[in-house]
């Protein structure tokens, strides 16, 4: 049986090229995740003002992590991160050897436990492409990724429903965005949320893309706007 591939997902390795550096260590200064915890997990890397540049699912492979994130994104995101490596001795490059795998079934995505079974394999020539099928999946779930959806530098990461899925530590210390997150889940003020609608309900002043096949629509919505809405039930409680 072929293995069911995401062909729009690439693996980024991140490895060390001199004794002494730790990978973890490194990216645990920039993400939203505690990189020291059980991997995977899902993190996202963010501007200084804590907006979402990157979302993504960081795992480990021995002293190396791997980076789970959009094929679109994936250059960009060696590139951004190459900028904060400064002189360590690390390597970070797109791997080609790594892809990932998707089924339905099962379970392992640390966002939810309805995601499916997730895992990094070798790619091969007669893979299944499933990305169509894995995004009807997690629509359907309400749960939202990438950059057409969460954009570049437009949304907070609490208004990703980072904290109701498991996106974000708030004891592991100082990333980049970290202090605007905090003060938000301090606060517990999250004004706006990434919202997953039927198109018949669509706001199109509001709205981040739209998937007609699929008569969805993802919007920022206002909290107080979200109460006519028929969101899941995880999300429907982080709004009570």
């Amino acid at each position: 049986m072929r293995n069911t591939r995401l062909f729009d997902r690439h693996v980024v390795r991140l490895s060390s090229t001199e004794t002494g550096e730790d990978v973890r260590q490194f990216l645990q200064g920039l993400v939203t995740q505690d990189t020291a915890a059980v991997m995977p997990s899902w993190a996202g890397l963010l501007s200084p003002q804590g907006k979402a540049l990157f979302e993504f699912l960081l795992w480990s492979d021995g002293d190396d992590v791997l980076i789970d994130c959009e094929s679109m994104q994936a250059e960009a995101l060696v590139r951004r991160l190459s900028i904060y490596r400064l002189r360590r001795k690390i390597s970070i490059a797109i791997d080609p050897t790594r892809a990932v795998f998707w089924n339905a079934d099962g379970s392992g995505d640390p966002r939810h436990p309805d995601m499916g079974e997730r895992w990094l394999g070798t790619p091969a020539d007669d893979d299944a492409d499933v990305s169509a099928e894995y995004r009807a999946h997690r629509l359907a779930l309400g749960i939202t990724e990438g950059v057409a959806e969460l954009g570049s530098e437009q949304t907070l990461w609490l208004e990703t429903n980072a904290v109701e899925l498991n996106g974000v530590s708030f004891s592991k210390g100082c990333y980049v965005g970290q202090e605007n997150t905090a003060r938000m889940n301090w606060r517990q003020k999250v004004n706006r949320r990434l919202v997953v609608v039927p198109l018949e309900q669509a706001d199109l002043s509001r709205q981040r893309c739209a998937y007609p096949e699929l008569g969805l629509s993802v919007e920022l919505r206002r909290v107080e706007d979200m109460n006519a809405l028929n969101l899941p039930e995880w999300q429907r409680a982080a709004i009570i």
